[in-house]
């Protein structure tokens, strides 16, 4: 019996979809991790956002750093890749990217993007954690985790 296949537009159309974001750890000299808190959510998070149509996850994390700290870093490995199942008001997962932007020093200007955050702070890495939605915290441990072992984490 011979296989139907769809049109490559209906095809397309029929598979899954998810949100993607991307996000940056950055550190001082001292191992602090470098966090900010946005002004529309309770929780501090890592300097990042969403990936848009058509942009890879490495350069929406290198637009969100310049945009939100105004710092232009390379972006380096895939530290963390954090899956989130579809949750409240959130239709479709959530796929979290985090990448090596790599040290900077404790004293580096930081020009904050004021229409989304309030602040930044370098906070030592077990604080940290502590500030972040416990949704994300796991992914912050396991970037952390990457950068010492030099193997990318998968969290859920």
């Amino acid at each position: 019996m011979p296989h139907t296949f769809l049109p490559p537009e209906q095809w397309f159309a029929s598979l899954p979809t998810a949100y993607l974001a991307s996000s940056g750890l950055i550190t001082d000299e001292s191992g602090n991790v470098l966090l900010v808190d946005p002004n529309y959510r309770e929780h501090w998070t890592l300097p990042g956002g969403v990936v848009e149509e058509g942009e890879a996850p490495n350069s929406a994390c290198a637009r969100e750093i310049a945009e939100e700290v105004g710092l232009r870093l390379p972006v380096g490995d895939l530290l963390a890749l954090q899956w989130s199942a579809p949750y409240g008001q959130r239709p479709k997962p959530f796929v979290s990217f985090v990448f090596d932007c790599g040290r900077v020093a404790s004293d580096t200007p930081i020009l904050l993007q004021e229409e989304e955050l309030d602040d930044y702070a370098f906070v030592p890495p077990d604080s940290a954690v502590d500030l972040l939605h416990p949704a994300i915290a796991p992914r912050l441990s396991a970037a952390l985790r990457a950068r010492t072992t030099g193997s990318t984490q998968y969290v859920e």
